[in-house]
């Protein structure tokens, strides 16, 4: 007799995937509106990303909220923006344009922290570059005036979030006023949208103006000449941050700020003192003449709200339109978002200034049914690639005296210490992941989101959960440093609190019998506070514990971190304490090389590191970070290099005029005869009254 088959079906017997339960892509074009049967779209989404109907991506998200409020949007993604014209093809908006540079910061999508332009863009089809702007939010706010004057432009996503205010910018190394002021938008909406952009739909719906808006909480807008007049009338004229009233705070402005560095750090630590949705005031920044006014951050989302957005009927899939993949959902297209938020506070990641510290989960439920969902998927090969958020082990976790942290403004609940009413329980989580991996359809579910290690040793059954069942061998977590000092500027344990984790999850992974799983640090060169001595210990520290990163992060200053903030001002912007900064590109390439100085490629620059920090004693010997002499491959890499500054650009072939040849370069286009000078006619000099040789005409007939 044959025993009974008792392994899970491959796939869910319930027609849960069939586009009877995903709801159509928005028009991307004028003959997909036709299609639709519309005349006019109330919204037209402009973005920097390709369009992907995933939850992860802003502008799928902020289209279904929409459209389940009963509003027609367009999206415009990827416009060739050297013309207004993609911007005309819906017609005259009925409301407003959304504008969106995508789901990074346009010039961290396009540029290295060396300044170099980036080999591709995971947010674009076929990972090709060039397909948006740099200052993406600027250009498409432009255009959106140039194609339809009067129709309010709305700015939002995380370049318009990190930019509301003045900023340090990196790539130009200036201090910029705040991108309301340069894009002229109606209104910015900073961190999470959907709450806001739909109570905007509704107010312009019902004929409301902008200025009717300025009500809303997580929103930025700019005053004009007489009513900055008026505002900056009603503060003290005594001290530049006295408030007229509890609810409204002055922080120095962009000129003082621009002139100023301490003033620049205080600024900062006014900004992030406000960032609590429930102690926040509104802050106010003058530029020249004009002030720029933040309201309090938006509220944290409940579970019933995340519930409603996360089960909207998105298709997970990128438009149909597109003929290649695109790396951003090959990454995260089988991936399951469970919270929002993080209460980390580290001051290099722009995750708690967009999503907030308080953390927003999704109930089981929903969960559950994303899952199967997922699982019914007939492209789906039964392995989720994730289940987390901004942070994987946060899931329901708070403050346990909501009172207290109505009044709290402290920026991380886990740094120094983690605080005592902040509820860590991993019990919750646990659940839903034993829940998620038991349905039908699903054959692995990993964890790839970020650990918080000094939560989860404080539960051994999730450590042990994520050995036995949520690793694929490898489990990445980011201890960033080993430095006492770096760790504090960044708000992260000391790296005791990694090899404690690290112990742990080595116990766990051979009791369940798998003993050859690893784990893989990640580190960051060239942080505030490190110096080549400080990388020099990190080096030494990886070399005893056997770690070989395959992978380098370098630090890149984004604008409105913390870190920026020390990166620029040289200060530590709470205690107003001098930092090291790291600023020079060879320094920067130093500490980037030291994380690998096992690659025979980075041999010279480790050996220039190790001679400038006088540290020659780990050059050759056991004890060393390098051989004495260097390997043949590091030689042969630094030829190449030499030869590969010699080619395209830096090679010219001058030609031979004995030979015949044209002078000149070889292959080069002769030059194209306009005059001594740019958009003149003739080579001749123009004759003018007073100058030696004229005669009172213009023999040359230059213009």
């Amino acid at each position: 007799m044959t025993p009974p088959d008792t392994r899970k079906p491959k796939k869910l017997t319930l027609k849960l995937w069939d586009e009877r339960y995903a709801a159509p892509f928005a028009p991307t074009t004028a003959a997909e509106m036709e299609a639709l049967g519309w005349d006019a779209v109330d919204v037209v989404f402009v973005t920097g990303d390709a369009y992907i109907d995933h939850p992860s991506f802003a502008m799928a998200i902020l289209h279904r909220v929409l459209a389940a409020a009963g509003f027609r949007v367009a999206i415009l993604s990827q416009p060739a923006w050297k013309t207004c014209d993609p911007w005309r093809q819906f017609g005259r908006p009925r409301l407003f344009f959304a504008v969106s540079a995508g789901n990074m910061d346009s010039l961290i999508n396009h540029y290295t922290a060396n300044k170099k332009v980036r080999n591709d863009d995971a947010y674009s089809p076929g990972g090709r570059i060039g397909l948006r702007p740099d200052r993406a939010t600027l250009v498409y706010a432009q255009r959106c005036r140039e194609a339809f004057g009067g129709v309010p432009v709305i700015a939002g996503g995380v370049e318009a979030s990190l930019r509301r205010l003045a900023h340090y910018d990196y790539w130009s190394d200036t201090v910029k006023r705040s991108i309301l002021l340069d894009c002229k938008a109606d209104l910015l909406v900073y961190g999470m949208g959907e709450t806001n952009i739909v109570e905007i739909a509704k107010r312009f719906r019902d004929g409301k103006t902008v200025k009717e808006m300025r009500d809303l909480r997580g929103v930025a807008y700019a005053l004009g000449a007489r009513e900055s007049a008026e505002l900056l009338a009603s503060f003290s004229e005594h001290s530049a941050l006295q408030t007229p009233n509890a609810e409204l705070q002055l922080i120095p402005s962009f000129e003082v700020i621009s002139q100023d560095k301490w003033q620049f750090a205080e600024a900062t630590r006014i900004i992030h003192h406000n960032t609590n949705p429930h102690n926040a005031v509104t802050l106010v920044q003058m530029h020249d003449r004009q002030a720029v006014v933040q309201t309090p951050p938006a509220l944290p989302l409940t579970e019933s709200q995340m519930d409603e957005y996360y089960g909207l009927p998105y298709t997970r899939r990128p438009h149909p339109s597109y003929t290649e993949p695109i790396p951003a959902h090959q990454m995260i297209k089988d991936s399951v978002t469970i919270l929002r938020g993080c209460f980390g506070g580290c001051t290099f990641c722009s995750i708690t200034a967009h999503q907030g510290r308080i953390i927003q989960s999704r109930s089981p439920k929903s969960v559950m049914d994303e899952v199967e969902k997922l699982a019914a998927d007939p492209d789906f090969k039964g392995i989720i690639s994730d289940i987390g958020g901004a942070t994987a082990n946060m899931y329901t976790m708070k403050c346990t005296r909501p009172e207290v942290e109505a009044k709290c403004r402290r920026l991380s609940c886990v740094h120094p210490t983690i605080c005592k009413l902040m509820g860590t329980d991993h019990g919750p989580l646990i659940q839903l992941m034993k829940a998620v991996r038991e349905v039908p359809g699903i054959r692995k579910v990993l964890v790839s989101s970020g650990i918080r290690m000094d939560l989860a040793q404080l539960s051994p059954e999730y450590v042990s959960e994520l050995a036995e069942h949520h690793t694929g061998g490898r489990l990445k977590v980011a201890p960033e440093h080993t430095s006492p000092a770096v760790l504090e500027a960044m708000k992260k344990p000391s790296i005791d609190n990694f090899g404690i984790f690290a112990e742990q999850f080595h116990e766990a992974s051979a009791a369940a019998g798998k003993p050859k799983q690893q784990i893989i640090p990640y580190f960051i060169a060239s942080h505030p506070g490190s110096n080549l001595n400080e990388m020099i210990d990190l080096a030494l520290y990886l070399k005893r514990s056997g770690y070989r990163p395959d992978q380098v992060q370098d630090f890149i200053p984004a604008p409105f971190d913390i870190a920026t903030c020390m990166y620029y001002t040289g200060l530590d912007p709470f205690t107003k304490k001098e930092i090291h900064i790291a600023k020079g590109l060879n320094n920067r390439k130093m500490q980037r090389a030291l994380m690998q100085f096992f690659k025979p490629e980075n041999y010279f620059d480790v050996r220039q590191a190790l001679i400038e920090a006088k540290r020659q004693d780990l050059i050759g010997g056991c004890e060393g970070l390098i051989p004495a002499e260097p390997p043949k491959e590091a030689i042969e890499a630094r030829r190449k290099k030499a030869n590969a500054a010699l080619r395209d650009d830096h090679y010219h072939s001058v030609a031979n005029p004995a030979a015949g040849e044209a002078p000149g370069e070889r292959g080069a286009e002769p030059a194209k005869q306009t005059g001594y000078r740019p958009k003149r006619t003739t080579q001749q000099r123009r004759f003018k009254p007073g100058r030696p040789g004229y005669t009172g005409g213009n023999p040359g007939g230059g213009s």
